[in-house]
Order: structure tokens, then sequence, then C-alpha cells
């Protein structure tokens, strides 16, 4: 009964592999660690234990190749198929670390990292896949554009209430042009798809929000742009699913609005190194999550570097002159024969 109080939004499972546990429940997810569910499910490590029981274990060996989440804002949850459970304390989140960790550790393969707000015309793109999504439209205007020719989900898209000469409407619909053309160019680069690092696809939708702020959420409106979204949505993550031969997994975050804005730490290069006047009390540095792993490394490393110097000078010492090489027992030989 506390759940309605502290939870403003739901994270749903649309499509996820065998090697991917999830277990159904209705166990709240902090809204700051759905990077970390990402991560975990791609086989990354996180820096803080993960004890959220919706997230089993799975197959150590077997991970999926590609992870996509979106973001809808505007609504609290949508009737999707699959998995749901409620967010807790929904605040904004990125997947900068999941991103960094791919671009890292699969430099120089050919990984899809595409994170893409197309109401704010924020795009952010890394690798050497980033010529495949150079058509993508990004830009308000370009997706108007594209949302009037021939190839366009106008066609194809029962309308109903919405209206095409309305920026409002238009928006919403260019956000799930972008999905479809997303799913149309991987069809066309199958072998992205089929290489051995993994892909990361983050899209935040704000269409419908726009169109609750515009007509209201009581309206015939945002009904029809809430079936519509729901069913490309499931269209989506069908596509996506199938376009990897089933080894993706592919995430809804339906959150009505943050707590709080989105701030992204940064540092400047001219930062001045910190003086002993800024820690005055002598305080110790942040513990480091890989303090354990690396000392434990050393640790043993030095005590087997220290018993195999010490078995050795044992055998050195203690050697039979006797059983040494053939040049020395023919030297002793030919001495005693002198």
């Amino acid at each position: 009964c506390l759940f309605p109080g502290v939870c403003g939004g739901e994270f749903s499972i649309l499509r996820s592999p065998q090697s991917v546990a999830f277990r159904d429940g209705s166990w709240p997810i902090p809204g700051e660690r759905i990077p970390d569910v990402a991560a975990l499910t791609m086989g990354f490590s996180v820096e803080e234990d993960l004890p959220w029981p919706g997230l089993g274990v799975g197959d150590l060996f077997h991970r999926p190749q590609a992870t996509v989440l979106v973001t809808v804002k505007g609504v609290d949850k949508l009737p999707v198929k699959g998995f749901s459970y409620p967010i807790e304390n929904a605040v904004p989140f990125s997947l900068d670390s999941v991103a960094n960790a791919i671009h890292t550790l699969f430099s120089e393969e050919t990984p899809v990292v595409l994170q893409l707000a197309p109401s704010e015309e924020r795009v952010y793109m890394v690798g050497k896949a980033n010529a495949v999504f150079e058509d993508l439209s990004v830009t308000l205007r370009q997706l108007r554009n594209r949302l009037f020719q021939d190839s366009s989900i106008l066609s194809s898209l029962p309308l109903n209430s919405l209206s095409r000469n309305n920026e409002v409407d238009l928006l919403f619909l260019s956000e799930l042009q972008v999905l479809h053309d997303i799913a149309s160019l991987l069809s066309r680069h199958k072998h992205l798809a089929k290489d051995h690092s993994p892909d990361l696809y983050s899209l935040e939708l704000s269409g419908l929000e726009e169109v609750g702020k515009r007509y209201g959420e009581d309206s015939q409106q945002f009904k029809d742009a809430s079936q519509i979204l729901v069913d490309s949505l499931q269209k989506f993550a069908d596509e996506m699913f199938n376009l990897y031969g089933g080894n993706a997994v592919v995430e809804v975050v339906a959150v009505k609005e943050f707590n709080s804005p989105l701030s992204r730490k940064t540092r400047s290069i001219l930062q001045a190194s910190q003086s002993k006047n800024d820690n005055p009390y002598n305080l110790a540095y942040p513990y480091n999550y890989d303090y354990s792993v690396i000392f434990n490394i050393v640790l043993w490393m030095m005590i087997g570097l220290a018993l195999a110097v010490i078995v050795i000078s044992y055998n050195l010492w203690n050697m039979d002159p006797g059983y040494d090489s053939i040049i020395y027992r023919m030297t002793n030989q030919k001495i005693r024969m002198d």
C-alpha cells in the first residue's frame, strides 16, 4: 500500500533472451539503479551490489548482444507485454557508464552505441558503426520532412483523432518514425547485429507528454496516442529482438515526470590540484571497490614468489655434485686419471 506514495513509474521488460533471468514480481527498482541493471545484463561489473530480486544470475557464459532501453515520459505505466516493476524514486538517469565500458572494451570492433532524444535534438553516437546511422533524422526539421516522405509511418499508422497539421501530433509521430528508421537501418546492415561486440540503444521519447499537455490526459487524442505508442513499442521490440537472433534485451521505462533534473558531473582540465588546505583533517581517500581485488592479487603473488625463492634456494644449497652435468663428471674423471 506504500508503493503508490514512493513509486512514480514503471520499468518493463518487453523481450529478453533465456540467458537473462528476470523474475515475475512487483519488486520496486530504484530509479538510479536502472543503468546498473542494463550493465549487469550485458555482463559488465558495477561499483555497488544490486540487491534487487527481479534480476537473477542467468547464464554467465552467454550475454545478450544488445540492450535497447526506451524511456517514455508523460505516463506512469504502459500496458505492454512482459515483466513490469514499479520504479522507486524516479530520478533522471543515463547509460553513459555502459556506453563508456563498451567503447573501452570493444573500441577496435564495430559496436553500436546510440543515445537519442528526438524532441531535444540530443544525439550521442560512439564507435565505428556511426556511418550506418548518419542518415538517421535527429533534428526537428529533419523529422518533420521524414514524416511526409513516401516511406514514412503515416501511411500505415491509424491516426484516429490525431492530426497531421498539429505540431504536437507531428512531434509524437516523428519519435515513432525514429523507432522505425533504427530498425530499418539495422535490417540493411545486419552484420552489425552479428559481430562479437555488444550494442546499446537508449532512446528518450517525450512526445506523449506533449500530447497530454496539449489535449489533457483524459482526451481521446491522448488515449489514441498511448495505444499507438504501445503498439509501436511492441513492434519495435519484436523487430530488434529478431534482428539480433533472439539475443537482445528490450526495456521500457515509463515515468510521468522525474523528481529532479538530470545533471551531468564534469571536471575542468584546468582544475587546480588539491592542496593541504582543502583537506585540513587529513582524511583518507574514498574507498575504492577494486581495492580488495588488487590487494588479493598483490598479496598472493608475493607469497607465491617468496615460496618459489625459498624452494629454489633450498634445492641449490643441498645439490649433490655427483648428479651435476656430464661435463662436470668427465672433468672430474680426467682429474682423477691425471
